[in-house]
Protein backbone atom coordinates (compact mmCIF):
# COMPACT_ATOMS: atom_id res chain seq x y z
CA UNK A 1 0.00 0.00 0.00
CA UNK A 2 1.05 3.80 -0.64
CA UNK A 3 1.86 5.99 1.94
CA UNK A 4 -1.21 6.79 4.56
CA UNK A 5 -2.81 10.35 3.17
CA UNK A 6 -2.37 12.74 5.94
CA UNK A 7 -2.62 16.47 5.69
CA UNK A 8 -0.45 19.36 6.68
CA UNK A 9 -2.01 19.19 9.85
CA UNK A 10 -1.27 15.60 10.50
CA UNK A 11 -4.87 14.70 10.02
CA UNK A 12 -5.48 11.27 8.05
CA UNK A 13 -7.38 11.70 5.43
CA UNK A 14 -9.44 7.65 5.03
CA UNK A 15 -13.17 8.88 3.36
CA UNK A 16 -13.68 10.25 -0.34
CA UNK A 17 -17.14 11.57 -0.96
CA UNK A 18 -16.67 10.95 -5.05
CA UNK A 19 -19.01 12.82 -7.24
CA UNK A 20 -20.70 10.18 -9.92
CA UNK A 21 -23.14 13.21 -11.95
CA UNK A 22 -23.59 17.10 -11.31
CA UNK A 23 -27.17 16.10 -12.49
CA UNK A 24 -30.44 15.53 -10.55
CA UNK A 25 -34.31 15.54 -10.91
CA UNK A 26 -34.72 17.44 -8.26
CA UNK A 27 -34.07 21.00 -7.87
CA UNK A 28 -33.82 21.77 -4.08
CA UNK A 29 -34.00 25.05 -2.76
CA UNK A 30 -30.92 24.70 -0.50
CA UNK A 31 -28.94 22.83 -3.26
CA UNK A 32 -29.32 24.93 -6.45
CA UNK A 33 -30.89 27.39 -8.70
CA UNK A 34 -34.54 26.73 -10.45
CA UNK A 35 -33.13 26.63 -13.86
CA UNK A 36 -29.50 24.89 -13.90
CA UNK A 37 -27.09 24.76 -16.49
CA UNK A 38 -25.60 20.89 -16.02
CA UNK A 39 -21.76 20.02 -17.57
CA UNK A 40 -21.34 18.43 -20.94
CA UNK A 41 -20.84 15.00 -21.17
CA UNK A 42 -17.25 15.35 -22.36
CA UNK A 43 -16.32 17.23 -19.09
CA UNK A 44 -17.39 14.29 -16.77
CA UNK A 45 -15.65 11.97 -15.45
CA UNK A 46 -16.55 8.09 -17.44
CA UNK A 47 -17.28 5.37 -15.57
CA UNK A 48 -14.15 3.80 -15.78
CA UNK A 49 -12.36 7.00 -14.74
CA UNK A 50 -14.17 7.09 -11.58
CA UNK A 51 -13.89 3.44 -10.74
CA UNK A 52 -9.79 4.22 -10.87
CA UNK A 53 -10.37 7.02 -8.51
CA UNK A 54 -11.99 4.73 -6.43
CA UNK A 55 -8.95 2.46 -6.89
CA UNK A 56 -6.18 5.10 -5.87
CA UNK A 57 -7.78 6.52 -2.98
CA UNK A 58 -8.33 2.73 -1.59
CA UNK A 59 -4.70 2.08 -2.44
CA UNK A 60 -3.64 5.67 -0.32
CA UNK A 61 -5.68 3.94 2.81
CA UNK A 62 -9.18 5.36 2.02
CA UNK A 63 -11.57 3.02 4.02
CA UNK A 64 -15.09 4.79 3.11
CA UNK A 65 -16.21 6.07 -0.45
CA UNK A 66 -19.83 7.80 -0.41
CA UNK A 67 -21.22 8.09 -4.06
CA UNK A 68 -22.87 11.34 -4.16
CA UNK A 69 -24.34 13.96 -6.74
CA UNK A 70 -26.50 15.43 -7.86
CA UNK A 71 -28.48 12.66 -8.00
CA UNK A 72 -26.39 9.37 -8.12
CA UNK A 73 -29.04 7.02 -9.17
CA UNK A 74 -29.66 9.15 -12.14
CA UNK A 75 -26.35 7.93 -13.64
CA UNK A 76 -26.44 5.20 -15.90
CA UNK A 77 -24.68 1.95 -15.01
CA UNK A 78 -24.39 3.42 -11.09
CA UNK A 79 -25.33 -0.57 -10.26
CA UNK A 80 -21.56 -1.76 -12.14
CA UNK A 81 -19.81 1.00 -10.73
CA UNK A 82 -21.08 0.00 -7.23
CA UNK A 83 -20.83 -3.69 -7.73
CA UNK A 84 -17.01 -2.97 -9.05
CA UNK A 85 -15.80 -0.30 -6.37
CA UNK A 86 -17.86 -2.16 -3.63
CA UNK A 87 -15.03 -5.16 -4.83
CA UNK A 88 -11.84 -3.01 -4.37
CA UNK A 89 -9.48 -4.90 -1.66
CA UNK A 90 -9.16 -3.09 1.51
CA UNK A 91 -12.51 -0.68 1.14
CA UNK A 92 -14.27 -1.33 4.00
CA UNK A 93 -17.47 0.05 3.37
CA UNK A 94 -19.43 1.79 -0.06
CA UNK A 95 -22.12 3.80 0.94
CA UNK A 96 -24.28 6.70 -0.79
CA UNK A 97 -26.20 9.78 -0.82
CA UNK A 98 -29.68 9.76 -2.56
CA UNK A 99 -32.99 11.87 -2.72
CA UNK A 100 -34.97 8.67 -2.47
CA UNK A 101 -36.71 8.94 -6.10
CA UNK A 102 -35.37 6.27 -8.13
CA UNK A 103 -35.37 3.71 -4.75
CA UNK A 104 -38.26 2.14 -6.22
CA UNK A 105 -36.64 0.27 -8.67
CA UNK A 106 -32.95 0.43 -8.05
CA UNK A 107 -32.89 -0.21 -4.16
CA UNK A 108 -32.68 -4.17 -4.27
CA UNK A 109 -29.98 -4.09 -6.74
CA UNK A 110 -28.15 -1.85 -5.11
CA UNK A 111 -28.04 -3.69 -2.01
CA UNK A 112 -26.97 -6.86 -3.96
CA UNK A 113 -24.48 -4.80 -5.23
CA UNK A 114 -22.68 -4.25 -2.50
CA UNK A 115 -23.86 -0.72 -0.70
CA UNK A 116 -23.68 -1.37 2.95
CA UNK A 117 -25.39 2.36 3.90
CA UNK A 118 -27.95 4.16 2.53
CA UNK A 119 -28.56 8.45 3.21
CA UNK A 120 -31.56 9.78 1.99
CA UNK A 121 -32.79 13.08 1.89
CA UNK A 122 -36.25 13.80 3.37
CA UNK A 123 -36.91 17.65 3.94
CA UNK A 124 -40.92 17.38 4.82
CA UNK A 125 -43.96 15.10 5.39
CA UNK A 126 -46.09 16.87 3.59
CA UNK A 127 -46.35 16.91 0.00
CA UNK A 128 -46.90 20.27 -1.33
CA UNK A 129 -44.26 21.65 0.88
CA UNK A 130 -41.88 19.03 -0.21
CA UNK A 131 -43.04 19.79 -3.68
CA UNK A 132 -41.99 23.42 -2.91
CA UNK A 133 -38.48 22.56 -1.22
CA UNK A 134 -37.64 20.12 -3.73
CA UNK A 135 -39.69 22.01 -6.51
CA UNK A 136 -40.00 18.93 -8.89
CA UNK A 137 -39.79 16.48 -6.32
CA UNK A 138 -43.05 13.61 -5.38
CA UNK A 139 -43.05 12.70 -1.44
CA UNK A 140 -44.75 9.74 -2.39
CA UNK A 141 -42.54 8.26 -4.85
CA UNK A 142 -39.41 8.92 -2.28
CA UNK A 143 -41.62 7.64 0.52
CA UNK A 144 -42.47 4.63 -1.54
CA UNK A 145 -38.55 4.25 -2.45
CA UNK A 146 -37.32 4.49 1.57
CA UNK A 147 -39.58 1.39 1.68
CA UNK A 148 -38.18 -0.39 -0.53
CA UNK A 149 -34.26 0.92 0.55
CA UNK A 150 -36.00 -0.75 4.23
CA UNK A 151 -36.97 -3.76 2.70
CA UNK A 152 -34.26 -4.35 0.67
CA UNK A 153 -31.68 -5.20 3.67
CA UNK A 154 -28.74 -2.27 3.85
CA UNK A 155 -27.10 -2.41 7.08
CA UNK A 156 -27.92 1.42 7.70
CA UNK A 157 -30.21 3.63 6.58
CA UNK A 158 -30.09 7.41 7.49
CA UNK A 159 -32.65 10.62 6.47
CA UNK A 160 -30.90 13.54 6.02
CA UNK A 161 -33.00 16.65 6.83
CA UNK A 162 -31.66 20.56 6.01
CA UNK A 163 -33.71 22.54 7.96
CA UNK A 164 -34.68 25.77 7.18
CA UNK A 165 -36.75 28.51 9.64
CA UNK A 166 -40.64 29.31 7.69
CA UNK A 167 -40.41 25.96 5.14
CA UNK A 168 -39.67 22.90 7.45
CA UNK A 169 -38.38 23.45 10.78
CA UNK A 170 -41.77 23.42 12.97
CA UNK A 171 -41.61 19.51 11.43
CA UNK A 172 -38.56 18.30 12.94
CA UNK A 173 -40.49 15.99 15.57
CA UNK A 174 -42.49 14.94 12.82
CA UNK A 175 -39.59 13.90 10.75
CA UNK A 176 -38.22 12.13 14.20
CA UNK A 177 -41.23 10.06 14.83
CA UNK A 178 -41.44 9.23 11.09
CA UNK A 179 -37.33 7.90 11.97
CA UNK A 180 -38.47 5.94 14.98
CA UNK A 181 -41.69 4.40 13.63
CA UNK A 182 -39.95 3.22 10.38
CA UNK A 183 -36.68 2.09 12.20
CA UNK A 184 -34.53 4.67 11.05
CA UNK A 185 -31.43 7.04 11.70
CA UNK A 186 -31.70 10.96 11.00
CA UNK A 187 -29.50 13.64 10.84
CA UNK A 188 -30.46 17.43 10.45
CA UNK A 189 -28.56 19.80 8.57
CA UNK A 190 -27.98 23.29 9.09
CA UNK A 191 -27.64 24.88 5.48
CA UNK A 192 -24.67 25.98 3.81
CA UNK A 193 -23.77 29.05 2.21
CA UNK A 194 -22.62 27.18 -1.33
CA UNK A 195 -24.19 29.23 -4.67
CA UNK A 196 -26.29 31.91 -5.35
CA UNK A 197 -29.79 29.69 -5.00
CA UNK A 198 -31.99 33.35 -5.35
CA UNK A 199 -33.07 33.76 -1.80
CA UNK A 200 -31.50 34.99 1.46
CA UNK A 201 -30.05 32.08 3.42
CA UNK A 202 -29.90 34.25 6.65
CA UNK A 203 -33.32 34.56 7.02
CA UNK A 204 -34.29 30.92 7.10
CA UNK A 205 -30.83 29.32 9.13
CA UNK A 206 -31.73 27.10 11.52
CA UNK A 207 -29.48 26.28 14.23
CA UNK A 208 -28.54 22.73 15.60
CA UNK A 209 -29.20 23.64 19.21
CA UNK A 210 -32.37 25.19 17.77
CA UNK A 211 -33.39 21.70 16.47
CA UNK A 212 -32.02 20.10 19.84
CA UNK A 213 -34.08 22.21 21.93
CA UNK A 214 -37.18 20.87 19.55
CA UNK A 215 -36.53 17.43 19.81
CA UNK A 216 -36.18 17.85 23.77
CA UNK A 217 -39.58 19.02 24.01
CA UNK A 218 -40.34 15.82 23.10
CA UNK A 219 -37.95 13.22 23.68
CA UNK A 220 -35.47 12.60 26.44
CA UNK A 221 -32.25 12.69 24.93
CA UNK A 222 -28.58 10.72 25.52
CA UNK A 223 -25.53 12.17 24.14
CA UNK A 224 -23.65 9.57 22.61
CA UNK A 225 -19.93 9.12 21.58
CA UNK A 226 -20.66 7.15 18.51
CA UNK A 227 -18.85 7.87 14.70
CA UNK A 228 -20.62 7.28 11.69
CA UNK A 229 -17.21 8.31 9.35
CA UNK A 230 -18.66 11.68 9.12
CA UNK A 231 -18.68 14.85 10.94
CA UNK A 232 -22.83 13.95 12.57
CA UNK A 233 -22.58 14.33 16.36
CA UNK A 234 -24.80 11.66 18.00
CA UNK A 235 -28.12 11.26 20.46
CA UNK A 236 -30.25 8.49 21.05
CA UNK A 237 -33.82 9.10 22.51
CA UNK A 238 -34.17 7.46 26.01
CA UNK A 239 -37.75 5.84 24.79
CA UNK A 240 -36.36 4.36 21.49
CA UNK A 241 -32.39 4.31 21.96
CA UNK A 242 -32.57 2.13 18.54
CA UNK A 243 -32.68 5.76 16.61
CA UNK A 244 -29.80 7.78 16.18
CA UNK A 245 -30.59 11.54 15.97
CA UNK A 246 -27.44 13.43 14.34
CA UNK A 247 -26.47 17.33 14.01
CA UNK A 248 -24.16 18.52 11.14
CA UNK A 249 -23.37 21.63 12.29
CA UNK A 250 -20.68 23.26 10.04
CA UNK A 251 -21.90 27.01 11.35
CA UNK A 252 -22.71 26.34 15.29
CA UNK A 253 -20.42 23.56 15.41
CA UNK A 254 -17.21 23.47 13.64
CA UNK A 255 -16.38 19.69 12.71
CA UNK A 256 -12.78 20.73 11.07
CA UNK A 257 -10.60 19.61 13.58
CA UNK A 258 -11.53 16.15 13.04
CA UNK A 259 -11.69 16.29 9.38
CA UNK A 260 -10.86 12.68 7.61
CA UNK A 261 -12.58 13.93 4.34
CA UNK A 262 -12.06 14.92 0.78
CA UNK A 263 -14.01 15.32 -2.22
CA UNK A 264 -14.07 14.35 -6.18
CA UNK A 265 -16.11 17.01 -8.13
CA UNK A 266 -17.96 14.75 -11.30
CA UNK A 267 -15.75 17.06 -13.29
CA UNK A 268 -12.43 15.60 -11.59
CA UNK A 269 -11.74 18.32 -9.54
CA UNK A 270 -10.30 17.35 -6.03
CA UNK A 271 -12.03 19.43 -3.18
CA UNK A 272 -9.82 19.81 -0.65
CA UNK A 273 -12.18 21.78 1.70
CA UNK A 274 -16.09 22.29 0.91
CA UNK A 275 -16.17 25.83 1.88
CA UNK A 276 -13.15 26.95 -0.21
CA UNK A 277 -12.40 26.73 -3.58
CA UNK A 278 -8.63 25.45 -3.75
CA UNK A 279 -8.52 22.31 -5.51
CA UNK A 280 -6.42 20.39 -7.97
CA UNK A 281 -7.74 18.68 -11.64
CA UNK A 282 -7.36 14.67 -11.34
CA UNK A 283 -9.15 14.91 -14.83
CA UNK A 284 -6.22 16.24 -16.74
CA UNK A 285 -4.01 13.88 -14.74
CA UNK A 286 -5.86 11.00 -15.33
CA UNK A 287 -6.41 11.20 -19.29
CA UNK A 288 -2.66 12.98 -19.67
CA UNK A 289 -1.51 9.50 -17.52
CA UNK A 290 -3.64 6.39 -18.86
CA UNK A 291 -1.50 4.11 -17.51
CA UNK A 292 0.31 5.21 -14.85
CA UNK A 293 -1.20 5.63 -11.55
CA UNK A 294 2.01 7.78 -10.14
CA UNK A 295 1.85 11.44 -11.37
CA UNK A 296 -1.81 11.31 -9.90
CA UNK A 297 -1.04 10.00 -6.10
CA UNK A 298 2.19 12.31 -6.30
CA UNK A 299 -0.21 15.41 -6.70
CA UNK A 300 -2.86 13.72 -4.62
CA UNK A 301 0.31 13.69 -1.80
CA UNK A 302 0.97 17.51 -2.85
CA UNK A 303 -2.07 19.04 -2.54
CA UNK A 304 -3.01 16.86 0.77
CA UNK A 305 -0.54 19.89 2.39
CA UNK A 306 -2.46 22.81 1.15
CA UNK A 307 -5.81 21.57 3.07
CA UNK A 308 -7.21 24.36 5.21
CA UNK A 309 -7.27 24.20 8.37
CA UNK A 310 -11.51 25.09 8.57
CA UNK A 311 -14.21 26.57 6.72
CA UNK A 312 -15.19 29.99 7.69
CA UNK A 313 -19.03 29.81 7.11
CA UNK A 314 -20.92 32.65 8.52
CA UNK A 315 -24.53 32.20 9.62
CA UNK A 316 -25.61 35.40 7.67
CA UNK A 317 -26.28 33.80 4.39
CA UNK A 318 -23.93 35.36 2.07
CA UNK A 319 -22.89 32.95 -0.80
CA UNK A 320 -19.28 32.24 0.30
CA UNK A 321 -18.41 29.77 -2.52
CA UNK A 322 -20.21 30.41 -6.20
CA UNK A 323 -20.21 26.42 -6.71
CA UNK A 324 -23.39 25.08 -5.93
CA UNK A 325 -23.87 22.00 -3.75
CA UNK A 326 -24.83 19.65 -6.73
CA UNK A 327 -21.43 20.30 -8.12
CA UNK A 328 -19.95 19.99 -4.98
CA UNK A 329 -20.51 16.34 -4.35
CA UNK A 330 -23.67 15.98 -1.89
Amino acid sequence: MDTQLQDGFGRTIDYLRLSVTDRCDFRCVYCMAEDMTFLPRQQVLALEELERVARIFVGLGVKKIRLTGGEPLVRKGIVGLCERIAGLSGLRELVMTSNGSQLGKLARPLAKAGLKRLNISLDSLDPERFRAITRTGDLRQVLAGIDAAREAGFERIKLNCVVMKGRNADEVPALVDYAVANGLDISFIEEMPLGAVGRDRGESFCSSDEVRALIAERHALIDSAEQSGGPARYVRLLEHPQTRVGFISPHSHNFCATCNRLRLTVEGRLLLCLGHENSIDLRGLLRRHPTSDTPIIDAIHGALQRKPLRHEFSAAGEVQVLRFMNASGG
